[in-house]
């Protein structure tokens, strides 16, 4: 037997799309949304995907599971590739997860500092922080406005609130460019905005923001050894003095897409250990 509090978190019926399915974060979303019940549109660039989502399917069956693999930078396929989504499938959450978090887009690279941050790594940050989102958005809107509803999270950072400190930077290689901020604070402003216009079609716009979460379970340009004095830093400055794993996610996204938040609209919902609370 269900219960109502079972019900209220299920996504039962409903259809998900996800970008950046195949990242440290997404993977997590990808079978969250999927254990609630809900059928999975998930998007990607790497070859990952392809693996991970044969292993949903085997796990949650074929039909829950519509793979697209693309380079979201081509932003002409994009487009036609969100308007096929749109006319073939009954979108119902839209998960804006994706963000490009290597040396192009000024992470961990010396010219991705604010005092040498190009042009090209400045909009690389803004078109995958606030056009990709407010692209998905603008497309999948209409049959959400057609239905009279949906929810729509965009996955914003602590870095849209407040700054980097420099300190964590001292004499690391790490480095968070000016542009990602910038792009997640916009993220924040295009919630509201989304909140604002289209709350009186039953939409709702929410913002899930992120606090450090460092990859130290696998290899690759995003992760972290789980002994550097950089990932110290981090976990001495929250709260709960960790940093957080993917499935501290998991709760806060299955809310914001489901009834459980039938009245939460234009929120940012922090979910950083305390980071920003102090």
């Amino acid at each position: 037997m269900v219960s109502s509090t079972e019900r209220l978190f299920s996504l039962e019926g409903r259809t998900a799309l996800l970008t950046g399915a195949a990242g440290f974060l997404g993977r997590s979303m990808a079978e969250a949304l999927l254990g609630a019940g809900a059928r999975l549109v998930a998007i990607g660039r790497s070859e990952r995907l392809i693996v991970e989502a044969e292993r949903w399917q085997a796990v949650f069956g074929a039909d829950r599971v519509r793979t697209e693999q693309l380079d979201m930078f081509d932003l002409e396929a994009l487009e036609s590739l969100m308007g096929r989504i749109a006319a073939e499938e009954t979108v119902d959450i839209l998960v804006n997860n994706a963000h490009e978090l290597n040396a192009a887009s000024g992470f961990n690279d010396t010219g991705g500092r604010l005092e040498t941050a190009g042009f090209e790594g400045w909009m690389r940050n803004l078109t995958a922080g606030a056009y990709w989102p407010a692209l998905a958005t603008r497309i999948l809107g209409d049959g959400m406005k057609n239905r009279g509803g949906g929810s729509i999270i965009n996955v914003a950072s602590m870095y849209g609130l407040v700054a980097p400190h420099p300190k964590l930077y001292e004499d690391t290689g790490f480095i968070n460019p000016p542009g990602y901020s910038a792009s997640k604070a916009a993220m924040l402003a295009l919630t509201r905005y989304t909140a604002s216009f289209w709350g009186p079609h039953g939409i709702r716009a929410n913002a899930l923001v992120a606090g450090p979460f460092s990859n130290t379970d696998e290899t690759g340009p995003n992760s972290v050894d789980p002994d550097a004095p950089f990932l110290q830093r981090l976990r001495d400055r929250t709260c709960l003095g960790r940093t957080g794993q993917p499935q501290d996610l998991v709760g806060p996204l299955l809310f914001l897409a489901s009834s459980a938040s039938s009245y939460v609209t234009g929120h940012a919902l922090v979910v950083d250990g305390g980071w920003t609370a102090i």
